[in-house]
């Protein structure tokens, strides 16, 4: 009888205590809350402790903003030549334009400032091994000490690849292709050192008394010269049909193991029928700006043209176009001081 009134007692005062229960537990869930929603409100930014500053809200949160690193300027630029002006407003701080027969200026523009030279240097790198007439169909290892540890650049031309001395030579001058002319270098009989000190021996046979050489790519912002002096080495390298043929092939195929690369020419204008290119090279690096030279054929007539230090990658090619119009337009009128006159520019 006892357990009977017992159990209906405990389900009696559990029935009343129920529903006391969900009520006490909401109220505790609001109570609980209930800091939380004032801080909130009170608080809309967040509180950072910094030693010795006491407490300080953190700035409120801005929008992410891209952050764009401007190019490392050249050299020509960080030494004002970009300031000074020229009729032809062109946007190389550098530019030297002759009549390759007379050895007539034409166009001069800090033409005896002296900066690095970039992939310019190959001219003269390709230069002396026509002119040493060692075996073209010597075939020559692409090594890991042809790998550019100056720039870190990228080649097509991995560790290991076999190719002739001709095809390093015709990669060199067209596409510009660093491992090629380190290649040519290091393979030349006493090695690279002595390569160097013969680009130097060969520069000053040519008259190059502006120019020094470190190494055969260009990579090193050490190669340094003046457009004067690269106008004779322009000169001399168009003297060698094989340089001529060389530099100004638009597309080159070459076989790597089973497979068949192309290279392209790294200036576009050899694809222009407007020109007449007989022998061109163009460069870059950083410290060097864009640079190109070329012997070409304009209104009859045989020019040597060189661009130093532009800014842009295609102004350097601009501003050849600008010089070639307006000797076409001058058809080649002399003032009285024999120069082409400057004032009717197009």
């Amino acid at each position: 009888m006892s357990s009977f009134f017992t159990s209906s007692w405990l389900n009696a005062l559990g029935a009343v205590l129920r529903p006391l229960s969900v009520a006490c537990f909401l109220m505790a869930s609001a109570v609980l809350a209930l800091p939380f929603q004032v801080q909130a409100a009170s608080e809309p930014r967040q509180t950072v402790k910094v030693q010795g500053a006491g407490v300080k809200a953190a700035p409120k949160r801005q929008p992410v903003r891209r952050l764009i690193i401007p190019a490392k300027p050249s050299m020509g630029m960080q030494a004002g030549l970009h300031r000074v002006n020229d009729p032809l407003s062109l946007r190389s701080s550098v530019a030297y334009v002759i009549d390759q027969d007379t050895q007539e200026v034409l166009f001069s523009k800090n033409e005896e400032a002296v900066l690095p030279i970039a992939s310019l240097t190959k001219l003269m790198t390709t230069l002396l091994i026509s002119e040493a007439e060692l075996p073209l169909d010597e075939r020559i290892t692409i090594t890991q000490d042809d790998v550019d540890t100056e720039k870190y650049s990228v080649s097509r031309l991995r560790v290991g690849t076999v190719l002739t001395r001709g095809e390093l030579l015709h990669l060199a001058l067209m596409a510009s292709e660093n491992r090629a002319a380190n290649a040519l270098g290091r393979t030349y009989p006493g090695g690279l050192g002595i390569f160097v000190t013969m680009m130097n021996a060969k520069a000053q046979l040519l008259g190059m008394q502006d120019t020094r050489f470190v190494e055969p790519t260009g990579l090193s912002s050490r190669n340094q010269s003046s457009a004067r002096d690269l106008a004779l080495l322009v000169d001399a390298a168009s003297a060698d049909p094989m340089l001529r043929e060389f530099s100004t092939t638009r597309a080159y195929q070459v076989a790597v193991g089973q497979r068949k690369m192309v290279f392209a020419n790294t200036n576009r204008l050899v694809l222009n029928q407007r020109w007449d290119i007989g022998l061109q090279k163009t460069g870059y690096i950083s410290e060097a700006g864009q640079c190109l030279v070329m012997q070409v054929t304009v209104a009859g007539r045989k020019l040597i043209m060189v661009f130093l230090d532009s800014v842009g990658k295609l102004s350097r090619l601009g501003d050849a176009e600008r010089v070639r119009r307006w000797v076409e337009t001058n058809e080649a009128r002399q003032d009285g001081d024999g120069v082409l006159d400057l004032a009717s520019k197009t």
